[in-house]
């Protein structure tokens, strides 16, 4: 028996998309951020199961992404776990013909466990670094910002769909870079894993913020579908070096759509699932969803919505 391969894992899409990605690949098959295109074909493989087949994602506005250089794509964390990263990445590689990755920053956290730091910078998942990010975007690649971090997901279900507070370095970079932002809502992973209590023993024994506990207990999502809504690109004037209070102002802009995305891809999810989603959310606390951004900055109805 010869020796096991990454390759056998890949399944002949991927391969094929792997092919179109514009990735700089060596001779080696590694890029110049340390990513690996064998260990790129085990990942998409895997999210192409949950992708198409367990979540059947269904992506709206995806033309909203550009197809080339740096952008940031910011949006809400559903649900317990980071599947909805997973689900964004998945539809940024599948969802259209020329593939784009993403690279996500990761929780520091993370990186104390044994084998995932290593897995994660082979598909081009980093340490939430700034350093990280300015790289990143200035070599023209997209980067994955969830704001609310680790707050986001370990929302209770009963707080769903309601944004906690964004932080405000990833406009700093935006800023800097000269990068767009495109925001987006995920929809779907409150209901897939419906967390109603953190264990806090069992958060401390593998180094985590929380460990999620849903009614029936075992921390898995459930095979719900789920969607994703991307906004137009938002623009902002600007060096990074700006006062606190434009930089936050600008932070609740991009939030404010964020959450007219949510609130929106909620409704139409319930409309086709004949009212079986969950309801729709109140404003939440910040009142920030009654605010009406720019025509330019908001969503829009030429958005690929059915």
């Amino acid at each position: 028996m010869g020796p096991f391969r990454l390759e056998t894992l890949t399944s002949r899409d991927v391969r094929d998309r792997l092919e179109r990605l514009e990735l700089p690949f060596n001779q080696y098959g590694m890029d110049p951020f340390g990513i690996s295109k064998k260990h790129l074909g085990v990942f998409y493989s895997m999210l192409e199961v949950f992708y198409k087949n367990y979540f059947r994602v269904k992506c709206f506005g995806i033309d909203n992404v550009p197809e080339r250089g740096g952008a940031m794509l910011v949006g809400n964390h559903s649900g317990g776990l980071p599947v909805d990263g997973g689900m964004v990445l998945a539809s940024l590689f599948f969802a259209r013909d020329l593939p784009r990755h993403a690279t996500g920053m990761v929780e520091k956290f993370a990186g104390n466990w044994p084998f995932v730091s290593e897995w994660f910078s082979r598909v081009g998942q980093l340490p939430g670094l700034p350093e990280h990010a300015l790289r990143l975007l200035q070599d023209g690649r997209l980067l994955m910002i969830f704001p609310e971090g680790a707050r986001g997901t370990g929302k209770l279900f009963k707080d769903r769909y309601r944004l906690v507070q964004f932080g405000t370095g990833f406009m700093r970079i935006a800023l800097q870079t000269g990068a767009p932002i495109v925001p987006f809502a995920f929809i779907g992973g409150e209901e897939a894993l419906p967390t109603i209590y953190h264990a806090k023993t069992l958060a401390k024994i593998v180094g985590a913020p929380y460990w999620p506990v849903p009614p029936y207990l075992v921390p898995f999502p459930l095979p719900l579908g789920c969607e994703i809504h991307y906004g137009k690109p938002m623009h902002f004037p600007g060096t990074g070096r700006e006062p606190d209070e434009v930089i936050e102002g600008y932070v609740e802009q991009v939030k404010s759509v964020v959450e007219l995305l949510v609130l929106r891809g909620c409704a139409l999810h319930r409309q086709r699932t004949d009212g079986t989603f969950a309801q729709e959310p109140e404003d939440s606390s910040s009142g920030s969803s009654s605010a009406a951004p720019s025509s330019t900055s908001g969503p829009s109805d030429s958005d690929s919505e059915p």
